[in-house]
């Protein structure tokens, strides 16, 4: 079979045309992919609502209510936990000293690096420390912007969706217009499955971790449970921060080793239970990405767009994988990124 070098060529620019667009657009397209995932998320309490006779313009107002209630829900939830580890800030400083002493020690007498040396390496890594916490700072202005302009985008595309969807439709020709609203109702419900079913297991997550490091006697046991559930919205690796992240904090702190060895031992019977239960049961088998494209689309999604990127990679690589399903000439693409049949190979 003879391959078009031209043609091959020629798709790789197009690719590589469009995921510079999507880069360069960023301050643009960020906030209104996040607020399309999160208004299809509350398209069907939207549409309930409406059924009960609420007009649209309110519907959709109710809708934003909840989901700035629910934004400051997990913000007080959050800073609850952080308000309870800062109260014992002054013990934790100590054990870090402490164990900082312990690390230099440890080199001095293993790499023969003085103290004074360590010491001098360590200043000279402050500026970019300071640098760190001074761009966050400077980035908060930001934050804030995209995410008023983020709940102004689920208002508006809630209230015009059906606007919206016959526009879609007037784009392509009648005999095609019922496929395309069966792409355009698969797309929205694949992102209502991930989102809730994200936020189901994150909560199952948290009773999981919380239970667990309660038992073995963790302290802020439910802070590192509510850190290391609500970093699931990262695969993969989100969990793992969290996990390592409780480890060095419970080194820190004092703890002996049969507690830290309990939190690896929990970290894996969590990951089992969610891997063969909470996952079939709660997402389900609607994203059918497989492994490998799950990791190429978070990466995609940090290179061109950081935290937000990662966050609507899977969503949105699950889209992009229905519109291949549908598409005769891209259905090869859709099988690419398709679950793999267990007992085929």
């Amino acid at each position: 079979m003879n391959i078009s070098a031209s043609s091959l060529l020629t798709k790789l620019l197009l690719i590589g045309v469009l995921l510079t667009l999507i880069y360069i657009a960023k301050p643009f397209l960020m906030p209104l992919a996040i607020g399309l995932v999160i208004a299809t998320l509350f398209l069907p309490l939207s549409n309930r609502l409406e059924r009960m006779h609420v007009p649209r313009v309110l519907s959709a107002g109710m809708c934003l209510l909840l989901i700035v209630l629910l934004f400051l829900g997990i913000f007080f939830i959050a800073g609850m936990q952080i308000y309870r580890l800062a109260a014992d800030v002054d013990v934790l400083k100590d054990r870090i000293i402490l164990a900082w002493q312990t690390v230099q020690d440890f080199i001095f007498k293993n790499a023969g690096l003085s103290l004074e040396s360590q010491n001098q390496i360590l200043s000279e890594q402050q500026p970019l420390f300071t640098n760190w916490i001074k761009n966050i700072a400077q980035a908060l202005p930001s934050i804030a912007a995209d995410g008023g302009l983020i709940l102004m985008y689920v208002l508006f595309l809630l209230y015009y969706r059906s606007h919206l969807k016959q526009f879609l439709l007037k784009l392509f020709p009648v005999k095609e217009q019922e496929e395309v609203q069966k792409v355009v109702h698969s797309v929205a419900h694949v992102s209502q499955q991930y989102i809730f079913g994200l936020s189901k297991m994150i909560v199952c997550l948290w009773v999981l971790y919380g239970i667990g490091f309660s038992l073995l006697g963790l302290e802020n046991a439910l802070f590192f449970a509510f850190l290391c559930g609500l970093l699931e919205i990262i695969p993969y690796i989100g969990n793992l921060t969290g996990t390592l992240i409780t480890v060095l904090m419970a080194a820190v702190q004092g703890a002996a080793w049969p507690i830290l060895l309990g939190i690896l031992l929990v970290y894996g019977a969590i990951q089992f239970f969610q891997g063969w239960v909470l996952e079939p049961l709660i997402v389900g088998a609607h994203v059918k990405l497989n492994a490998l494209f799950t990791i190429i689309a978070l990466v995609i999604g940090g290179l061109l767009w950081g935290i937000a990127g990662v966050f609507l990679a899977i969503p949105v690589m699950a889209m992009l994988k229905i519109v291949c399903d549908h598409i005769e000439p891209l259905k090869p693409y859709g099988f690419l990124m398709s679950e793999v049949e267990r007992g085929k190979k």
